[in-house]
């Protein structure tokens, strides 16, 4: 993977894992990431701000996902971004912004 467009992660799933098999026998496995930043506002008051995150695997990657990684486990996940769009079913052209994870580190307990 090149340098210039690579991304880690921590964060907990935000949904289970969905799953598509292709007729030609790759699996894709796609799940959203929550992460989270803390930072303290001009009160002097704790603020959580969240970020989603939609992931998106392939191959052995896809099947760990698939397998070890419910709604709310913690994950760290590096991979790249990738950008795509697709015409809506009313024809409106929308645009998805993905993390394809080539590395994934499952952390906290069971």
């Amino acid at each position: 993977m090149s340098l210039r467009n690579k991304i880690t992660l921590i964060g907990h799933t935000g949904k289970e894992v969905e799953v598509m098999n292709f007729e030609n026998g790759t699996l894709k496995a796609s799940v959203s990431l929550a992460t989270s930043d803390y930072y303290t506002n001009a009160k002097g008051e704790k603020v959580e701000e969240t970020q989603w995150h939609n992931l998106v695997a392939y191959g052995k990657t896809a099947e760990i996902l698939q397998k070890y990684a419910p709604k709310g486990k913690e994950l760290a996940v590096e991979g790249k971004l990738t950008y795509r769009s697709y015409d809506d079913k009313d024809g409106v052209k929308r645009f998805i912004t993905e993390i394809r994870i080539d590395e994934i580190l499952l952390l906290g307990g069971k």
